[in-house]
Formats: C-alpha cells, structure tokens, sequence
C-alpha cells in the first residue's frame, strides 16, 4: 500500500490545478490493478488510500471535507453496499457493472 499510496499522492499533486480551491468537484480513485481483475482491495486498504487522498486534498486546498472520494474498481453488486460503507467513500465509479441492467441496478440500490 506504501509504494501505491505515494504515486497516488504524487499523481494528485501534480494534476490538481489551484484554480480547483473553492469550487466543487471530485476524485475518482481506482487501483490499476483492479480494472477489469474481478479483484478488490480490502476495505482496509481502500480506508486508507481514501484518507491518503483526503489529507492531500487539505493540504493543498486547505478544506477538503466536501471533497466526493468516489472508489472504482470491480465495483460489483455483491460488493457495492459495503464499499458504500467504508469511512471516505464519497461514492462508486462503475465500470463493466454499469453495462447490464441485472448487475447496475442493484448496485443503485446500494447506493440509494
């Protein structure tokens, strides 16, 4: 988690424009290695990579509370509810689930 945390935070850095500061707008996080793997990250790690990026968004932007941190990566509809509940989960970013109606709308629920 280090190592993937660090290019998270430096990624964040340098493509975050200042002129963001006081205007709304979110973060979509993924895991490289979850696209397309049926694989997630364990509620622990998506936890702390969210906070990772939480405390970047403060210390650039000096307020990053209402910053939405949206987790995507094998978002499932077995899955999605729980996600859903991991402290700094702002919201889903859907990929493959988002294509049939039988996998989307449950994970819509979860989330309503």
């Amino acid at each position: 988690m280090g190592h993937a945390n660090q290019v998270v935070r430096s990624q964040l850095e340098g493509s975050l424009p200042e002129a963001l500061g006081g205007r709304p707008f979110c973060i979509a996080y993924e895991p490289i290695w979850a696209i397309g793997s049926g694989e997630t990250p364990s509620a622990a790690d998506i936890e702390d990579t969210h906070a990772m990026i939480r405390e970047v968004l403060n210390a650039m932007f000096g307020d990053g509370r209402e910053t939405p941190i949206l987790y995507g990566g094998s978002v499932k509809p077995d899955n999605a509810a729980e996600i859903l509940q991991i402290d700094g989960v702002g919201g889903l970013l859907v990929g493959g689930a988002s294509l049939s109606a039988d996998s989307f709308l449950p994970i819509i629920r979860a989330a309503g």
